[in-house]
């Protein structure tokens, strides 16, 4: 692996928000844009390599990776969430499962990264071994969970959708475990530690990568990113869990995706009635064809939830250059058209008025904006005419 810069100050980029962007017709347009750099890295009690075991020494740094989710930490600041790591349970056991608390610089085009939450599990509400067992702290890692999602919930603590069981995890503001995990009943993944000699009915990897948390914070929406064994391959379960109960109430609806071969990445609330949801394929850089985001009504009685696209993530009005500004030989999709051709499109989050902000996985090493360059972290904001 590269050597990796600390992130505790400002990390530098390119890019200015362009003054009043709008779409030719009403299409949605890039406003602003800043860029964590791929080897980006915080401080940690142990470094953070991938095949490799903790091990605690002073000065280390761990790899912030991409993120798959982002919630509004207030005063501009974001919290951005990786996921378990370098791509598995196995080679991601030193891998800290971590919130950041980021402040992207619209102005300037970069990124600070100020403050991680990390997960752990001091008071062992956790029903199974952790790489970190034995240890005081008991930090988790990508070796024990694989948090895909999460939303805070009106008391300050946030819920976790995770890939391994798929569980839901419930942590305080300091991350730390206050119940156990809470499985997903009758679906177990491959890597489900309570799998004892069944048959997973779902693939790995395909657990709660998308969750919504209702307007009034009472409800989450987790859902699937594949299909259970037996269904519709187009159709993804859309569960509905109690937060003040801990548990699922038995509602359960489907969302259907587009087209075969697609993942539903990421679902967020929107205004008190509706639910963004988005939608992505496999491919990156020019193989890229699928990254949109669709509204849909928050889940009622009806079995198959309605849906409408609003944007289409390769295909952004840039007509002021602004991608353009510090772009690099051998980038793909900047300029106009503005494309987002990463492969792992995983995080929506509103803003105020019309906007959406969005950010990629970068998975490292993924290669979506150049097939020379590692990916980094392209944070941008998106204004959507019409979309309230």
């Amino acid at each position: 692996m590269k050597r990796l810069i600390t992130a505790t100050a400002a990390l530098t980029f390119l890019l200015a928000p362009a003054a009043h962007a709008t779409g030719k017709g009403g299409e949605p347009a890039l406003e602003a844009r800043a860029i964590l750099p791929a080897d980006a890295s915080f401080p940690a009690p142990f470094a953070g390599v991938v095949n490799t075991d903790p091990a605690p020494a002073p000065g280390a740094t761990q790899p912030v990776g991409g993120f798959s989710a982002l919630l509004d930490a207030g005063n501009g600041e974001l919290w951005a969430m990786p996921d378990n790591g370098f791509g598995s349970k196995a080679n991601s056991r030193s891998f800290i499962l971590r919130l950041y608390r980021v402040k992207p610089n619209w102005s300037r085009g970069t990124v600070a990264v100020r403050e991680a939450i990390s997960l752990s599990d001091p008071d062992g509400k956790v029903p199974f071994p952790i790489v970190n067992e034995n240890t005081e702290d008991r930090i988790l890692t990508g070796g024990d969970f694989d948090v895909e999602s999460v939303r805070r919930a009106p008391d300050g603590t946030f819920w976790f959708g995770e890939e391994f069981g798929p569980f839901l995890l419930h942590v305080d503001a300091r991350g730390r475990v206050l119940d156990a995990p809470v499985p997903l009943p009758r679906v177990f993944s491959p890597d489900n530690p309570f799998l004892l000699g069944r048959t997973p009915n779902l693939a790995g990897s395909n657990g709660f990568e998308a969750m919504a948390l209702s307007a009034d914070g009472r409800t989450l929406y987790p859902i699937l990113e594949g299909p259970v064994v037996g269904d519709d391959p187009l159709n993804r379960r859309v569960y509905e869990f109690d937060v003040r109960e801990r548990r699922y109430t038995g509602r359960s609806w489907t969302y259907r995706l587009t087209q075969p071969g697609l993942f539903v990445s990421d679902a967020v609330a929107f205004g008190r009635d509706q639910l963004i949801v988005t939608e992505r394929d496999n491919g990156q850089g020019a193989a890229a064809a699928w990254k949109k985001a669709f509204i849909v009504d928050v889940p009622d009685r009806r079995p198959v939830l309605a849906k409408r696209e609003v944007v289409d993530l390769l295909d952004v009005e840039d007509r002021s250059g602004l991608s353009l500004r510090g772009a690099r030989p051998g980038d793909f999709g900047l300029g106009n058209p503005f494309r987002f051709p990463y492969q792992t499109v995983e995080a929506v989050l509103p803003l105020s008025g019309n906007e959406l902000a969005f950010v990629n996985d970068t998975n490292f090493g993924s290669t979506g904006r150049n097939a020379n360059l590692p990916d980094y972290s392209d944070f941008i904001v998106l204004k959507v005419p019409g979309l309230r």
